[in-house]
């Protein structure tokens, strides 16, 4: 399972692996610190495409869709995909204090697409199921 926390957050058991996917290290968190076990700065939008959305949930439908195009080389997605392949559960950590508008959730759906879906059972000893969660593999498990 791929889910989402502000970075701020407290760290919790069930976070499982924890990945920040900033293009910048967030203020007043310590580069040593074990909460934060990857960081994948490509998988974070542009600084200019950060700097135009400023949060304003009014730009929201339009930062997703620039967000999408920035994303669409494929390199952050192979990166962030590579990391978590054979994780679960993941936490995708972000800077942003909105829940429900912000990159980590943008990149669950990427991932959660047909195309981010292939990518992670490629690369990957499990695969998602119908409902986006992830089972393992038979063969794994003989």
């Amino acid at each position: 399972m791929i889910k989402s926390k502000r970075v701020y957050d407290e760290a919790n058991i069930t976070d499982g692996d924890r990945v920040l996917v900033e293009r910048s290290w967030p203020r007043g968190i310590r580069r040593s610190t074990t909460n934060i076990d990857y960081w994948i700065k490509d998988a974070g939008p542009s600084e200019e495409l950060k700097r135009w959305y400023l949060h304003n949930p009014g730009r929201w439908a339009e930062f997703k869709e620039r967000y999408k195009r920035e994303l669409q080389d494929g390199r952050a997605i192979k990166k962030l995909a590579a990391c978590i392949a054979d994780k679960d559960p993941v936490t995708l950590l972000y800077m942003g204090s909105d829940k429900r508008r912000n990159i980590a959730a943008v990149l669950i759906e990427v991932l959660n697409s047909k195309v981010g879906k292939e990518l992670l059972a490629k690369l990957s000893p499990y695969s998602h199921d119908h409902n986006g969660g992830i089972i393992a593999q038979a063969q794994q498990l003989t």
